[in-house]
């Protein structure tokens, strides 16, 4: 039996794959491959992919039902982990209707394949710590509300659980969905603050330091988030037990920005230009995960400090770049 993995050319989506195959599961992979940012990224990453027995990969638009059929004829799926979306908190707000079509349509098209799979053994999929909005109680617990979004992107994250919970109890689905807290790593998403910042302090550039750093992060390595995902992915709810559930998977451990700052200057050897500015529209002061929940159920236990982390993502960085 296959696994689907949606987004297979993503950051998380490639390393969630490369596990599964290197423990001689068979995945058929799914991404659409647009321009959000480089595709020559996506690219590489399939082809640490594409020569691994197992693999097979098909270029589509998961909000398409045609596309999913495409990808999956003639293939016995019998799990799938869903990790395809629209990414980013400050796109959704100039680009509204691509979170529309990818995180709702393409969720829901992801349901009504599972739905269509007899005997299908569960549907993973990436949900976001952006759903908790502007709590101000940490660590942010599964248990809290999260029914005031501050981003289109986290509306559409807490759709999709609500969409799951609903497709669950009409179905009979196992849903496991995961709140992701700031992964990062080696063949990381450009977006993302330790990216840009990386790139602008060995480049000698400038980097915004928004809310004059008094912001903190749950910094969450990869590697992590990829062993958290796996075992999700391997306990499926059963019997009488809640079919849909949401886990937080994150670090349990926040880190201010400046000194997040400060290891990466530490690790460059080079002193960062800082220009501070203001919250950007969207965004949040804190993210700070209580992982008792994954910890509880899968044995999920992050291993990867800030410094660890940070150390192998530069070292990739200068590698790939030939800086």
């Amino acid at each position: 039996m296959a696994i689907l993995v949606t987004g297979a050319a993503g950051f998380i989506g490639s390393c969630v794959s490369r596990a599964l195959l290197d423990r001689g599961e068979e995945v058929v992979g799914i991404d659409s491959m647009n321009a959000y940012y480089d595709p020559t990224l996506k690219e590489a990453r399939l082809q640490t992919l594409k020569s691994e027995r197992g693999f097979t990969f098909f270029q589509g638009d998961i909000a398409e039902a045609d596309a999913i059929e495409a990808a999956t004829r003639g293939r016995a799926i019998d799990r799938v982990v869903h990790l395809a979306a629209q990414a980013g908190v400050r796109y959704s707000i100039d680009n509204p209707r691509a979170y529309i079509r990818s995180n709702i349509s393409g969720h829901l098209e992801i349901l009504e394949l599972c739905r269509s799979i007899k005997g299908f053994r569960h549907l993973v999929y990436a949900s976001s710590s952006s759903v908790y909005g502007g709590n101000e109680k940490v660590p942010f617990s599964e248990d809290d509300r999260v029914d005031a979004p501050v981003s289109l992107y986290a509306a559409t994250k807490k759709a999709d659980e609500l969409m799951s919970h609903t497709y669950s109890h009409l179905y009979g689905l196992p849903q496991t969905g995961l709140r992701y807290f700031t992964v990062y790593g080696p063949f990381g998403r450009p977006d993302m603050a330790y990216w840009s910042f990386t790139k602008s302090i060995l480049e000698r550039k400038p980097i915004r330091v928004f809310n004059n750093g008094e912001m903190w992060r749950d910094f969450t390595y990869i590697d992590d988030i990829v062993q958290g995902t796996v075992a999700a992915l391997d306990s499926p709810a059963k019997g009488s037990q809640p079919l849909h559930r949401v886990y937080n998977i994150g670090n349990n451990s926040p880190e201010k920005l400046s000194r997040f700052i400060d290891i990466l200057e530490g690790i460059i050897g080079v002193s960062a230009i800082r220009e501070m500015a203001p919250m950007q529209p969207g965004d949040v002061v804190q993210t700070y995960a209580n992982t008792d929940a994954i910890e509880r159920d899968f044995g999920f236990k992050p291993r990867t400090s800030l410094e660890t982390g940070l150390s192998a993502f530069v070292g990739w960085y200068r590698d790939y770049y030939k800086v």
